[in-house]
């Protein structure tokens, strides 16, 4: 039995050993079950999650399909504006559910986008704006047939950002607000942080321990722009293990229902990598997403079969993956 006290003992010693040799703030968040335990920097301190945003983007486009406003078979292109010249390949069209699992095809940056980013490396996304991204579609030819290989795209899951908004009428971060974190209470979760949260925010550094200054995600906001606490994180973790009803939990369902083969235990689900572990009781799935953006770095994991969760938050540009998973594991095994 996990204990609460042993929760805050597992998430203490996963903190103790990643603060070694890091400046900045750092939090580490511990669930199994209803019960949660945290441990360093107040959990309620804000961090840029970067590529973690994309569970978020992933999750709206499945709140959107149980509606039946949208489907994961959509073309991308009857979406977008009149005259954008969507990329095919093999008389293939690129579907709403590539772009959530990264088997579109497309490149990980838009077409044009890299020599700006090479001049303004401490902010490389801030000048991308919408009209590129959709500009750039027609001069973008696909790494692989829609469907069939797996290759990350930040140029992806920002695509689908924009389309989203253009079915809804609005924005990402409005529909994220409004189709998760409003429903959840997740209040801290936001792209714009007001003058009240900027405070909170944790200031980011490099891997020497040097002060980074924030980046701007620009058009590909859908893909990293997010800024979340370990609290909202934690709270968005245990409704994926069961602590919601309703249309949003078929959406979370859906999101782990779809899924694209990678390899033997591997697989792309939408917003999620997906790794199936062994054990001694026949085995069970991991999902999960890091980020990293503006000196900060983020780990949100799950084993949904085992009702755990593991939640990593830190102020230094170094990976925070291998201690958290191995959390993880421990917390998945007892």
């Amino acid at each position: 039995m996990t204990t609460a006290a042993t929760l805050d003992a597992l998430a203490a010693a996963t903190a103790e050993r990643l603060a070694e040799g890091r400046r900045g703030a750092l939090v580490v968040g511990a669930v199994r079950g209803g019960d949660c335990g945290f441990h360093g920097a107040d959990p309620r301190t804000l961090f840029a999650i970067g590529s973690v945003t994309r569970t978020f983007t992933a999750l709206a486009l499945a709140r959107l399909a149980v509606r039946g406003e949208v489907a994961l078979d959509q073309p991308v292109g009857t979406l977008l504006p009149e005259g954008t010249a969507m990329p095919e390949r093999d008389g293939r069209a690129v579907e709403l559910g590539h772009l959530a699992t990264h088997t579109s095809g497309l490149p990980d940056l838009p077409r044009g986008m890299l020599p700006g980013a090479l001049r303004h490396r401490h902010d490389p996304y801030a000048r991308c704006t919408p009209g590129m991204v959709l500009a750039g579609l027609g001069r973008t030819r696909l790494r692989s047939v829609p469907g069939e290989r797996f290759h990350c795209s930040g140029l992806g899951m920002g695509l689908l950002g924009l389309a989203l908004a253009r079915a809804t009428g609005r924005d990402d971060a409005s529909l994220i607000r409004a189709e998760i974190c409003d429903p959840l209470g997740m209040s801290d979760t936001h792209q714009v942080l007001d003058p009240g949260r900027a405070a909170r925010l944790a200031r980011g550094h490099s891997r020497r321990g040097r002060p980074v200054p924030p980046r701007r995600p620009g058009a590909l906001a859908a893909a990293g722009g997010l800024h979340s606490t370990a609290a909202d994180l934690a709270t968005f973790a245990m409704a994926h293990l069961g602590d919601v009803t309703g249309q949003l939990a078929r959406a979370m369902a859906l999101t782990r229902e779809t899924r694209h083969r990678l390899g033997a235990r591997s697989a792309a689900h939408p917003g999620w990598i997906g790794l199936r572990l062994p054990s001694g009781r026949g085995g069970h799935e991991v999902l999960f997403h890091n980020g990293g953006t503006g000196g900060h770095r983020a780990l949100l994991a799950i084993a949904p079969e085992r009702q755990a969760a593991v939640v990593v938050l830190s102020a230094t540009a170094r990976s925070v993956d291998r201690a958290g998973l191995g959390l993880l594991i421990e917390l998945a095994g007892r």
